[in-house]
């Protein structure tokens, strides 16, 4: 949490954005980013001159985003897909006009041997959910199924929540005993290092999207 507030305000406020991509669309934030914005606005209304001490403001957003259930965190949810929906649609006219060649960054190679990386409780509801949604709203747009499946989410009863957290700690389980052995094989060291733990999250994200485009 820490890192992601301090990526937040780095790139948001204190960070100039680079010449080179002054075109570029501003990044997508997360539901917590959006939480974190949200909470800097209600202090600055509150404590308009009070200058803030990042360790313990940052602390203080951490503590209260764990405290919040499901619900509570829905509409941030629901703001980060909105924000996705822009940066999709910004990003393809960037990279239509020619100004985004050259400029990606380049992906670190996988090694296709490697244990596919474990879901979260989220994820495998979406994979049940996502043809419900898609069914009932043909003509949703990959940002308006993201939306749909995170008030879906939201409102889901504790039972509901219990059976994926479930599955996502048999999958987890599952996950750490594959690297376990993956690791132990001559060539796991070098693939670890192209493509290894760190991608996790991102690797979560793309195989999502990939998901949606293929519906």
């Amino acid at each position: 949490c820490f890192l992601e507030l301090q990526v937040y305000f780095n790139f948001t406020e204190i960070m100039p954005r680079a010449k080179a991509d002054a075109d570029k669309p501003r990044g997508r934030m997360s539901a917590y980013a959006f939480f974190v914005q949200t909470c800097r606005e209600e202090h600055k209304k509150k404590h308009p001159n009070e200058n803030v001490v990042f360790s313990e403001f940052s602390k203080k957003c951490a503590e209260r985003w764990k405290t919040m259930n499901e619900k509570e965190k829905g509409r941030f949810h629901e703001m980060a897909a909105r924000d996705k929906q822009r940066f999709d649609s910004e990003m393809s006219n960037y990279k239509s006009t020619g100004k985004g060649a050259g400029g990606r960054k380049r992906k670190r190679a996988k090694d296709p041997a490697a244990p596919k990386r474990a879901l979260s409780a989220f994820f495998w509801f979406c994979a049940d959910e996502r043809p419900k949604v898609r069914a009932l709203n043909p003509d949703y747009a990959v940002g308006d199924v993201a939306k749909e499946l995170g008030k879906r989410w939201a409102d889901a009863t504790p039972e509901v929540k219990s059976k994926y957290e479930a599955m996502a700690a048999k999958d987890k389980g599952r996950y750490e005993r594959e690297m376990t052995a993956y690791r132990k094989k001559p060539k796991a060291n070098s693939a670890n290092e192209e493509g290894g733990d760190d991608d996790d999250e991102e690797e979560e994200e793309e195989d999502y999207d990939d998901d949606e485009g293929d519906e």
